[in-house]
């Protein structure tokens, strides 16, 4: 996985813990009434609908809020609008609903994918934010947004657990399920259950910021390649996808009958963004230099020089990701 600075974002919760079942009645969605902006944990005597991986279920959070919200405004600025328009078209009107949309937001981390989209979808929207941690649920039903393009109003709960994958009916009565930066942390295995169960819940999944592999410096430097190759081999270590995510997510969505567009999100990170960059430049040589320990004293002479020109506002760097919409089948309709 990766270290804290690296290529992550609020989908660092793939979380773990119990969860509420699909979609509840406006009564039964804790012990308190759902409001704009906040919203309660679902009640642990309700089923589950995630499940957890092997392992520990109370392992620490990889990632520190304060990175998530670091990065959020380059997140913000990359995420395709492309994709908006025929997301928008498929929920205008899709068969067998009633009522406002219904957004599952996996590994919501702070928040940041229902503060950038929410506003930018009409309707009444209920977004259950899935998550490991509770902090970072907390934080994320908190600072969601309150309203829709249109006014409508805008509710949240959160579910913690861990959304890697997911049960069946985990997606009961869903209109979307949104994810940042989710599947190139995700196994083969993991991306076609994700597939699956959009496939049966009819719905489409926008999924937004996976890595792509690429890395673009101004200045160069000898060393730019060979430390991308290193973090990308980081990336698909105990069979992860990394920058294999996109390519693997196409095809499961694609033989499952869904129309998937995909559109480049790059960062685009200069002078007014050095924190963000210092911060990923320490994360991607690191994770680099984990998975090639010979690399140590060539990389960190690279990183200080690297470092250095950030601090002077001399560096500019794109690191490429890829946003996908998948658009399956809707539910009852024909083969």
């Amino acid at each position: 996985m990766e270290t804290v600075g690296a290529e992550k974002t609020d989908a660092d919760a793939r979380t773990g813990g119990s969860s509420g079942a699909g979609e509840p009645s406006a009564g039964d969605r804790g012990a308190g009434p759902v409001i704009a902006g906040a919203g309660p944990v679902a009640r642990p005597a309700e089923r589950a609908t995630v499940r957890l991986r092997d392992g520990d279920p109370e392992e620490p959070p990889r990632y520190a809020p304060e990175w998530l919200r670091l990065r959020e405004g380059a997140d913000a600025a990359a995420r395709a609008r492309e994709l908006l328009d025929p997301l928008r078209i498929r929920l205008a009107d899709p068969p067998g609903r009633s009522g406002g949309l219904v957004v599952h937001d996996l590994g919501c981390g702070t928040g940041s994918m229902g503060r950038w989209l929410a506003p930018r979808l009409d309707g009444a929207q209920h977004w259950i934010l899935h998550d490991r941690d509770p902090y970072l649920l907390h934080f994320a039903a908190a600072a969601s947004p309150r309203s829709a393009a249109d006014g409508s109003p805008v509710t949240v709960e959160t579910r913690r657990g861990d959304v890697a994958r997911l049960t069946p009916d985990a997606l009961t009565g869903a209109s979307l399920v949104t994810a940042s930066a989710l599947l190139d942390v995700l196994t083969r295995e993991e991306t076609e259950a994700l597939a699956d169960a959009c496939a049966g819940a009819g719905c489409p999944a926008l999924l937004t910021l996976s890595v792509a592999g690429g890395v673009e410096f101004a200045p160069r430097d000898p060393l730019d390649a060979e430390i991308t190759e290193a973090f990308n081999a980081h990336q698909r270590r105990a069979g992860l996808l990394g920058p294999d995510a996109v390519t693997v997510a196409c095809e499961a969505f694609a033989e499952r009958g869904a129309t998937v567009r995909v559109h480049a999100s790059p960062w685009r990170l200069g002078a007014e963004e050095a924190a963000l960059t210092e911060q990923w430049l320490r994360g991607w040589v690191g994770a680099a230099v984990e998975q090639r320990p010979e690399l140590g004293d060539r990389a960190a002479a690279y990183l200080s020089a690297r470092l250095a020109a950030c601090a002077a506002g001399a560096l500019r760097v794109t690191v490429h990701h890829t946003d996908l919409l998948a658009l399956p089948r809707p539910r009852g309709a024909a083969a």
